[in-house]
């Protein structure tokens, strides 16, 4: 008797220890798109409005949002720490990588959090909004919609000192950036897809001037991967000694319009970025590029997937996050 009350004390053991294994991790978490069916089942309806709104007021609001998302799960994963203010300027929003991010990105999150709070004190965060948004400014620009998975906390950590290279630079070659992307388990194909991003938006003159004046580190010498008329008409709008503020469109030939324009635009040389223009230029990305750029559906598709994959990054659970009741600062 003894001899089975031991053997059923280990197979007790055992099976707690199976059911251990299969729970998620402190840095996992169960996302689904019906997280909030119970507890705030309009969630979606409520911050959707608010992007609407946001979007009549200013164009700007798609690739602001969008951007924005990308640049918060690639530093600390999908936790809205790029929302958080500081009075130090040491948050991750003030890292120089992220000074260009426009302010209407962080408004729409904002205001659509003081939206859900009426709603649902105290229960949606600010993450999970943030990556809502991010779809919604893509639907609403004539691009894709997908199942946003839900569930992730506020993170704890916000600092600029945690920003620096872990973002893709407009200079980076697909190696880099692939080696980047990688590091987050996302594959050629998926930096390829959310590259497509660049169809939409502006980028500042300072960021890519480089190419049109001093590139390979001369004196006026202009990208030969440039198309020649793009490149001067790039410099009419830039010229050497221009201003941090002036900006030009992603995409020269349908800038308000989510579509597979961005990849059309590489074949032809009109890639802003040396980054860009490296997707068309590199072997190992060339491939993705002639496809989008002949098929819109299977760019819209492999963009979904993608979205999904990069809102999965880092998302915080348990005492590792909180949901935020003011977006813009940690609970106290």
């Amino acid at each position: 008797m003894e001899q089975w009350r031991r053997c059923g004390h280990l197979l007790a053991v055992v099976a707690v220890a199976l059911v251990a294994a299969m729970l998620p991790s402190s840095g996992e978490a169960k996302l689904s798109p019906d997280y909030y069916r119970s507890t705030c089942p309009d969630v979606e309806a409520i911050v959707r409005a608010v992007v609407a709104r946001k979007v009549k007021e200013t164009f700007v609001t798609i690739p602001a949002t969008l951007r924005l998302f990308f640049h918060d799960c690639f530093v600390e994963g999908c936790d809205a720490s790029v929302i958080i203010a500081s009075r130090d300027n040491d948050a991750e929003k003030d890292a120089p990588d992220n000074l260009s991010l426009a302010g209407d990105g962080f408004d729409t999150v904002v205001r659509a959090k003081a939206e859900v709070e009426k709603k649902c004190s105290g229960v949606v965060s600010c993450a999970d909004i943030l990556a809502i948004a991010a779809r919604d400014v893509v639907s609403m620009s004539s691009g894709p919609h997908w199942a946003v998975e839900l569930g992730r906390l506020d993170g704890l950590v916000s600092k600029a000192g945690n920003v620096a290279g872990r973002l893709p630079g407009p200079d980076m070659r697909v190696k880099d950036l692939a080696a980047m992307f990688a590091k987050h388990k996302l594959t050629t194909l998926d930096m390829v897809a959310l590259s497509g991003a660049h169809t939409v938006g502006f980028a500042h003159c300072t960021r890519f001037t480089d190419r049109l004046y001093r590139h390979g580190g001369g004196a006026a010498k202009v990208d030969p991967s440039y198309d020649p008329a793009y490149a001067r008409q790039l410099m009419e709008a830039c010229p050497p000694d221009v201003g941090p503020t002036i900006a030009v469109n992603m995409d020269p030939i349908t800038p308000i319009a989510f579509d597979n324009a961005y990849y059309s635009n590489l074949a032809g040389g009109l890639g802003l970025f040396t980054s860009d223009q490296a997707l068309y230029s590199n072997g190992a990305s060339r491939p993705a590029v002639k496809d989008f750029a002949k098929n819109q559906t299977r760019f819209f598709e492999a963009f979904k997937d993608a979205m999904v994959k990069l809102g999965r990054l880092g998302v915080k659970t348990g005492r590792h996050g909180e949901i935020r009741r003011d977006c813009t600062a940690f609970n106290k």
